[in-house]
């Protein structure tokens, strides 16, 4: 038997870096929204953990051990005492390093995945997710919610977006997380409120490595119909909302042939 599972691509609505936490994490306050689009992955059982990648982005991948779905994979099944390993196939749509979940929403696919594949225990997922990353938690949700802490404190919020169409965009420049947070202010600029008057402190930060993600927000705000136009997490991935998708078609079409795009609607 061969399951399936979407990986749905991550947006951040706001993202405000408040401090440090004890551990030396990055203290944040953030409001996640999930795309219907993004990777997609499959399992069938097998007797050893394999990864077969496939989809535009998969030459960008390693299928090695140190791939975070095969992570996923493996922690979940020495948590919950699974003695069995899993064929798994992730279709690869979406760029890596670019703000949108990438690796953490393929690993919560996974961890969704493998839990009905081997019928064990959803409690197991949720105590493997906050290993593998700040974002796999949200992921493992793929819902709207608020997160705290280093983000992986989570509540679930109404945010009357669902089915709203949105346009992704990124330059098919790889940013590194870890890059962006090292070149952040250190300023506090104070904390998250209602969403649409939140801001991303990691933009600046971003906009300094890649130069191409202000030409994206200026491009994107420029769009008819662009009601809400941010940078998603560390970059350099930018999105707008759009009041109907013939607006956001007609924004797609339009884009530089030099961009990824993506036409979804949020879940």
């Amino acid at each position: 038997m061969r399951l399936s599972e979407p990986a749905p691509a991550k947006l951040n609505l706001a993202l405000h870096v408040r401090g440090k936490l004890p551990d030396r994490r990055h203290a944040l306050e953030t409001i996640f929204a999930f795309c219907v689009d993004g990777d997609r992955l499959e399992a069938e059982e097998g007797e050893e953990f394999r990864l077969e990648l496939a989809g535009p982005f998969a030459s960008d991948l390693a299928d090695g051990d140190d791939n975070l779905v095969l992570l996923a994979a493996k922690r979940l099944a020495e948590v919950a005492e699974v003695g069995s390993g899993a064929s798994l196939r992730l279709t690869k749509n979406l760029p890596v390093a670019s703000g949108i979940g990438g690796g953490s929403a393929d690993a919560a696919a996974a961890l969704r995945l493998l839990t009905r594949l081997w019928r064990i225990d959803p409690g197991f997922a949720q105590s493997v997710a906050p290993e593998l990353g700040s974002d796999v938690p949200a992921c493992l949700l793929s819902m709207a919610a608020k997160g705290e802490g280093a983000g992986d404190q989570l509540q679930l919020v109404e945010l009357g977006l669902a089915s709203t169409p949105v346009l992704l965009v990124n330059p098919l420049v790889a940013l590194s997380t870890g890059k962006v947070f090292a070149q952040w202010d250190g300023v506090d600029r104070g904390p998250l409120g209602e969403w649409r008057e939140g801001r991303n402190d990691l933009e600046a930060p971003a906009r300094r490595l890649v130069t191409q993600i202000g030409e994206m927000l200026d491009w994107l705000n420029g769009q008819p119909g662009a009601n809400f136009v941010r940078m998603s997490g560390s970059g350099a991935t930018c999105f707008a909302l759009f009041g109907d998708e013939a607006a956001r078609d007609a924004a797609a079409a339009s884009c530089p042939s030099n961009w990824w795009r993506l036409a979804s609607v949020l879940r």
